[in-house]
């Protein structure tokens, strides 16, 4: 585990901020400027803070009252940046093992292997970077910090400058990443869906601070304040009951209710967290008759607040809060209160099974 609490000044920005990371994959989500990368580069030994201590594991990277400062090379890090960074004048085989030079331990080449085709890459090897597409440099620049054998990987927004199709290629490859290496991944990034599919624990920073830390759907979703360039969404556990078979539909059992996904990976018995967007959601009151939104949830409003000229609608769906995004002539023709019965409708097809859920093994 990563604890973190530190204050640090970069300028005229202040950074005072504590929190703790968790197995599988932590996200830091904000907006920019917030000062998340300047904590992912703290975490990694690449700048010293002022004040304040970081252990990892039960050994300390820094204190500043005892004077310890653990430099990045003995740290054991692994770091993904937003541009790859990979030597050109190399191919990936030698991007790979130059990161070898860095590993405690002997090299094994069996593992490596299995890296290897854990990622894809194995046809690339040969290749130098100017010859790959920005999903395979995004691929091998993890397989080169991976290859370091670190204790803790860290990924500076590394799909920020991919296209959704290269994004939807890569996300496989982190999920496999996070659950077959055992690694904890500390993960910058501003983008919902990412964070949607990936992410163990969330950690919310703005302007230099912790605004809140915890699961995902606690942190992100409902009528939490949200940072300004991520859209509030609803995040719902279901557990897979069967696949409509010649339908392309997967059936999910929730505690809000019933949900109708499109088919993907996950099998009956599976628990998957499901995504919804705010806006994918539609709000209706009274019987809303004959559609094709096969989803179809009851429940009643518990707040109506306005945000950045669109009214937001929290419900509670037995116990599930949900979020619908509405716009103010609907909500004044609608005379939303507290309390009020109503419906909330969205398509399958909003939930995409690439980029907005993921499996998860333990029931939450």
């Amino acid at each position: 585990m990563l604890e973190i609490d530190i204050r640090h000044r970069q300028g005229d920005f202040r950074i005072e901020s504590a929190f703790t990371t968790g197995e599988g994959l932590t996200a830091l989500v904000g907006p920019s400027g917030s000062g998340k990368t300047t904590l992912a580069n703290i975490a990694a030994g690449l700048t010293r803070p002022e004040a304040g201590h970081i252990t990892f594991s039960g050994e300390t990277w820094f204190d500043s009252e005892r004077n310890i400062f653990l430099s990045a090379d003995r740290r054991r890090i692994g770091y993904v940046f937003q541009e790859g960074r990979l030597f050109p004048h190399m191919t990936v085989r030698q991007n790979l093992h130059y990161a070898r030079h860095f590993r405690p331990t002997r090299t094994d080449e069996a593992a490596d292997a299995r890296l290897i085709d854990l990622l894809g890459i194995g046809h690339l090897l040969d290749r130098r970077p100017a010859g790959l597409s920005g999903g395979e440099k995004s691929r091998v620049a993890i397989g080169r910090a991976l290859f370091s054998a670190p204790a803790l990987l860290i990924m500076d927004e590394p799909l920020s400058a991919l296209d959704p199709a290269r994004k939807a290629e890569i996300l496989p490859h982190l999920e496999y990443v996070r659950d077959e290496t055992g690694i904890p991944i500390l993960y910058v990034s501003h983008a919902m869906e990412e964070v949607a599919r990936l992410a163990n624990r969330v950690v919310s920073i703005s302007g230099g601070r912790v605004v809140a830390e915890g699961e995902p759907g606690a942190v992100l979703g409902g009528a939490r304040p949200m940072p300004d360039d991520m859209e509030p969404a609803t995040f719902i556990s279901a557990r897979i009951s069967h696949h409509l078979e010649g339908e392309g539909l997967t059936v999910a059992n929730s505690r809000a209710g019933t949900l109708y996904l499109r088919r993907g990976a996950a099998e009956p018995g599976d628990w998957v967290r499901v995504f919804i967007a705010a806006q994918d959601i539609i709000l209706g009151i009274g019987e809303p008759g004959n559609l094709s939104a096969l989803n179809r949830l009851e429940g009643s409003v518990s707040s109506v607040t306005e945000r950045a000229g669109s009214i937001w609608v929290t419900v509670d769906c037995s116990g599930e809060v949900v979020l619908a995004q509405v716009t103010r002539h609907s909500a004044a023709r609608m005379r939303l209160t507290k309390g009020q019965p109503v419906s909330l409708l969205f398509k399958s097809v909003s939930i995409d099974t690439q980029g907005l859920f993921r499996r998860h093994e333990a029931r939450p």
